[in-house]
């Protein structure tokens, strides 16, 4: 029974056994057919279809959001454009080498821009940097011996990129700049480098038609800034340039290398808005590099909109008033030459502290940096000595002159320490402390009250009330009406000034000397304030001593129509310019002390003997104001200011005019006059220069 019972159970493993080799055999069979079909049958279409599987991810570059004016007018915008990038496909340099060659020649013939930063030229061989503290720290950068000459720089990068068989020298140059442009920047088979930019249809045409002269190469369409009405507002809107290796560092989830980014102005501090979300392209490359396909994999998500306070139409006239003003006064327009050069303007709600108006002499073209910069030209805009980069209204800080005596005015009247009715009289020199301050009217105003005395702008007078007042009550007047810190305005490079007062004279560990309290009083001593101060100074001082949160945003728009809170976009701002908590506790003013100053405002513009009389006798609308000349210390120079308010009955603008060595505060009054003008609608005729820009307008005169 055993062994029956065993040989049934070898029997049926046996069988399991054969139907388990079947079953291997079957498989392998199989295998064995489907490989021979792939490989014979159908061998080339698979292995086609294999070489288009090599995919890439290429960034598909959001739209930054346009910048509009407050009706809606388009002031910074984009249009779309073509640009050649490259991905790594070739180890050889030879190769690498020819395919430079070749792309070089496209773009040559067609006219294109392509980077170039290296800075050696040849023939005759020279560094383009003409410092030669600049040349060497250079060398030191790219790991080079100092005292190496420029021929001997060119020839080490030659050798190490094996730029060899090119008879043209200067066709040999630009591949060994693409080559250093490629070796700093970094590229991979997963992520490009950006070669040129708005380059033409015909230079796309070419590349996809001849696309195996190009391996690695794609057409990317992006889009690219531009600002329509060209200068107008440039130092609002800021300018945008490539992405330094400082700002990608920490935000490599964000931007790319081949990112454009705002540099200053509100492309700058809005730039997390303006950005929007790039999407992705997928890229299908065959083995050799050659593009097969391309398709969206996921949507881009423009920019935000960022609508100014800004009206475009008065910023324009603004800044040709001010250049008119400024090329008058330096071609003796007023009688005497004087070398006027630069100067800055704001117009604000006196209500709402919006910035109405910001303008700066000498200005800029944010489109010069658009797709980079000449050389020559940057370097006028940085080195050039009216330094027209720079935003005069905000970041420069001058002594206000007779500008500031509404500040001591408004502090005696408040403490009391004159009334409304009070009169001193001016004998042309104040002598105290030992020491004498001359009025500027040497034989003497006589007996004035404050509005009179705003009127003459009598030194004298205002000698008296700073030393009864004191420097204390000074300074928190000074501070109170916004001057001497920053007034947390949306564009960096803010200066905070600098305000007369105790604080300065601990700081140098000294005592206060009172005779610097005299030279305080009529805006001298160590005030030095910003154009932008001084026009939230008017406003504050017309409002009676309401408190404005001055601005330049009206609000931010996303694309889909929705708009960002404004608490979130402040917090933002204050967070990006490390604006600090500047509360001030408000105060308001006696009615009657802020009509008596503002009587003498108007006195200045429209009586017999006011400073301003002349340029504002024979207008429609009655302007308070006031003139001031700073010496700035330096023989035949002397700093003009203008500050005032309109309509005097109710107002609605306030008004800071600055000219650089412009001679005398009266010659600057003319550029408030045709501003007010724009405003209220005075000037005759308007000419549309296109649908979208800003009208150009003929001023009076």
């Amino acid at each position: 029974m055993k062994r029956q019972k065993k040989k049934k159970e070898r029997s049926a493993s046996k069988v399991r056994f054969n139907i388990v080799s079947a079953f291997v055999y079957l498989i392998g069979l199989v295998l064995i057919g489907q490989l021979f079909n792939l490989q014979i049958i159908h061998g080339a279409e698979y292995r086609e279809k294999s070489n288009t599987r090599l995919s890439r991810e290429s960034i598909l570059e959001a739209d930054r959001g346009d910048i509009k004016d407050c009706y809606g007018n388009v002031m910074a915008t984009v249009q779309t454009e073509y640009a050649v990038d490259l991905y790594k496909t070739l180890n050889d340099d030879e190769a690498l080498n020819n395919l430079l060659i070749n792309l070089i020649l496209v773009f040559d013939a067609n006219g294109e821009k392509y980077s170039d930063d290296f800075l050696l030229e040849v023939d005759p061989y020279r560094f383009l940097l003409t410092n030669e503290e600049d040349q060497k720290t250079w060398k030191r950068a790219n790991n080079l011996d100092e005292n190496l000459s420029a021929e001997e720089v060119y020839n080490y990068f030659k050798d190490r990129y094996k730029v060899y068989g090119i008879d043209d020298i200067h066709l040999e140059r630009k591949v060994v700049a693409q080559r250093f442009e490629i070796t700093f920047k970094g590229y991979s088979s997963v992520k490009s480098i950006r070669l040129a930019e708005n380059v033409s249809l015909d230079t796309i045409h070419i590349i996809e038609e001849q696309n195996s002269k190009f391996p690695g190469v794609t057409i990317s369409e992006k889009s690219y800034r531009t600002y329509p009405l060209n200068n107008t507002g440039s130092h609002i809107l800021g300018r945008i340039g490539a992405i330094e290796k400082h700002e990608l560092e920490g935000n490599e989830n964000i931007y790319n290398q081949n990112d454009i980014i705002g540099k200053d102005g509100i492309e700058y501090t809005f730039e997390k808005y303006l950005k929007g979300q790039n999407g992705v392209k997928q890229i299908d490359m065959a083995v050799d590099g050659t593009v097969t396909a391309e398709y969206t994999s996921q949507d881009a998500v423009s920019g935000s909109d960022v609508i100014l306070t800004i009206d475009s139409k008065l910023q324009k006239v603004t800044e040709e008033a001010l250049a008119n003003n400024i090329h008058k006064i330096a071609n003796g327009g007023f009688g005497t030459r004087y070398p006027a050069d630069a100067g800055s303007v704001v117009v604000m709600n006196v209500r709402t502290g919006e910035i109405l108006a910001m303008a700066n002499y000498p200005d800029y073209n944010p489109n010069d940096f658009v797709g980079g910069i000449s050389t020559d030209l940057w370097n006028y805009y940085i080195n050039g000595e009216t330094k027209p980069l720079e935003n005069k209204a905000i970041a420069t800080m001058y002594s206000p002159g007779s500008t500031y005596k509404m500040v001591t005015a408004i502090a005696g009247l408040q403490t009391g320490a004159i009334s409304t009715t009070s009169t001193i009289g001016c004998s042309g020199v104040f002598s105290k402390y030992n020491s004498r301050w001359n009025c500027w009217y040497t034989r003497g105003h006589g007996r004035l009250n404050v509005t009179s005395a705003i009127k003459q702008s009598c030194n004298y007078f205002f000698y008296e009330v700073g030393d009864r007042v004191g420097i204390d009550n000074l300074a928190h007047f000074t501070y109170y009406l916004g001057l001497g810190h920053k007034t947390g305005v949306e564009l960096s490079g803010e200066v905070a000034g600098v305000y007369s007062s105790r604080a300065i004279s601990d700081a140098e560990d000294r005592v206060w000397n009172l005779g610097d309290t005299i030279s305080s009083a009529i805006g001298q001593s160590y005030n030095t304030f910003t154009p932008l101060q001084m026009a939230k100074y008017i406003a504050i001082l017309v409002n009676g001593g309401k408190q404005i949160d001055v601005s330049i945003v009206k609000s931010v728009v996303n694309a889909d129509g929705s708009e960002v809170p404004r608490a979130e976009y402040e917090a933002h701002v204050k967070e990006k310019l490390g604006l600090p908590d500047d509360h001030v506790e408000e105060q308001l003013f006696e009615e009657k002390n802020v009509r008596a100053i503002l009587e003498g405002m108007k006195d200045v513009t429209s009586e017999s003997g006011g400073t301003a009389y002349s340029t504002f006798k024979d207008f429609n609308i009655t302007v308070g104001g006031k003139t001031g000349s700073a010496q700035t210390g330096v023989k035949g120079k002397t700093n003009a200011w203008f500050v005032g308010f309109a309509p005097y009955d109710n107002p609605e603008i306030a008004i800071a005019v600055f000219v650089r060595n412009g001679g005398a505060g009266s010659y600057t009054a003319e550029v408030a006059r045709d501003i007010i003008a724009q405003y209220f609608g005075m000037n005759a005729e308007e000419v549309y220069e296109n649908t979208q820009a800003v009208p150009g307008v003929q001023i009076l005169t």
